[in-house]
């Protein structure tokens, strides 16, 4: 069995089957755009801003400039998600100018780097002076087949749950989040009937990640989206969670909303299982106490994600080392400090929660250190390859956990099509690769 890391170092891909076999899935080569830069030095940071960071980004990028004025960074505004960047990405590949970093999110690198439109990072480390094994270890290999790395560790996150306290008090139920899914189960009549009839845990819907937030779910009933390249959505354990995830919809126990953040900040829902990124905006927009929790086991019961950042292949070797120089800045110990504080992303760095000013701001913010527990503890690991690796996972299982809640479709139907479609994903875009 070849291991997630290592499954491509021996597939051999040549350039030529890379750009034939996945330029639907990523918009052509990188290698055959032009160079872009027009002249005056600036880099391109394109991004989506995750975790409403625009703000943070410009303050980076101003503290860069003063040190680096030679090389300025220009900040362009990618959409408002990982999905609006990628098809921006795309869409330069075809022949326009190109940029020097995006962010490249959990589902969307793997096609970019497969496709060659993205570069190998490892020399260009080496020529820059990155220490790149100053990088948390588990996110830093996130982006790393054959042998090669194809992004850098930037806004990263874990699954969380977020509880109001004063509800948990008025239920009668401990401060904590429950320690499984049946648990939670036999909680939520008491936090709805505390609510007043709202859902007890709100997520947010098939096209807000729900696929994401589902995957943690399917993994404790023994089920999951694959097993490396193999779908397993047929898998009885998987139609299991399935069925529990529709029945504690239809019970009125869990809400699917599209803006999931809004209904928990407001009071609408007891609890919220959402991303570490949200943590800081939820901190300034809640009117209540809350505490944020593990999910639900046994381990691991949450998933890594979030996004990296990554260097488009055509574009020069001056502009892919000055962009890589850039990227180490922005992922320093201070400033994934920095970013970390402002948004709840984890620190990238390993030792970043023993450095002076993330030591006391978790002391002072509990809620920000339960990520990084839970991934110290072993509650999370890496996605199945039906969900990030198979082109169009993530929208398609999302769009198929929606008609299971909001649409009351049966699920083996449901998973049933999954399995199809996913299947016919690998065996159109990735088998002929391997």
């Amino acid at each position: 069995m070849i291991g997630r890391r290592g499954f491509l170092a021996l597939a051999g891909l040549s350039a030529a089957a890379a750009t034939v076999g996945l330029s639907a899935c990523a918009g052509g080569t990188g290698s055959t755009a032009g160079d872009g830069q027009k002249g005056n030095g600036t880099l391109q940071f394109w991004s989506n801003h995750p975790g409403s960071s625009k703000a943070l980004e410009e303050q980076l990028i101003a503290e860069w400039t003063k040190q680096h004025p030679d090389v300025p960074v220009q900040l362009v505004d990618g959409g408002s998600s990982y999905e609006d960047l990628a098809t921006k990405f795309n869409a330069a590949l075809a022949g326009g100018d190109l940029p020097d970093v995006i962010v490249a999110s959990d589902v969307t690198w793997f096609n970019f780097a497969l496709n060659q439109a993205t570069a190998p990072l490892d020399d260009l480390w080496k020529e820059a002076g990155v220490d790149a094994n100053s990088y948390v270890d588990t996110l830093r290999e996130d982006y790393a087949f054959g042998g090669k790395h194809y992004g850098m560790p930037y806004s990263r996150s874990t699954t969380l749950m977020y509880w109001n306290s004063d509800v948990l008090a008025q239920a009668g139920l401990e401060k904590r989040g429950p320690q499984t899914w049946q648990e939670f189960a036999d909680w939520a009549p008491k936090l709805v009937q505390a609510m007043g009839g709202k859902p007890a845990l709100v997520i947010p819907d098939g096209s807000n990640y729900l696929d994401w937030y589902f995957q943690g779910m399917i993994w404790t009933f023994g089920g999951k989206y694959s097993n490396e390249w193999t779908p397993t959505f047929n898998d009885p354990k998987s139609i299991e969670a399935g069925k529990f995830l529709q029945d504690q919809y239809k019970a009125g126990h869990i809400g699917i909303e599209k803006d999931a953040n809004n209904t928990f900040g407001i009071g609408g829902a007891a609890g919220l299982l959402q991303s570490t990124g949200s943590l800081t905006g939820l901190t300034k927009a809640a009117k209540f106490p809350f505490i944020t929790t593990y999910l639900p086991g046994p381990k691991p019961g949450a998933t890594t994600g979030g996004a990296g950042l990554a260097v488009p292949n055509g574009i020069s070797h001056e502009r892919k080392i000055n962009a890589v120089k850039f990227i180490d800045f922005l992922t320093n110990m201070q400033n994934t400090i920095t970013f970390s504080q402002g948004t709840g992303y984890v620190p990238v760095r390993k030792g970043a929660e023993n450095e002076a000013a993330m030591k006391t701001y978790l002391e002072q913010n509990p809620n920000a250190f339960t990520a990084i527990k839970q991934m110290a503890d072993g509650n999370t690991a890496p996605q199945d390859y039906a969900r990030v690796f198979v082109p169009g996972g993530g929208k398609r299982i999302g769009g198929g956990l929606d008609k299971i809640t909001l649409g009351g479709e049966d699920v083996a139907t449901v998973f049933a099509s999954m399995q199809q479609e996913t299947q016919q994903s690998y065996d159109r875009d990735i088998k002929p690769l391997l």
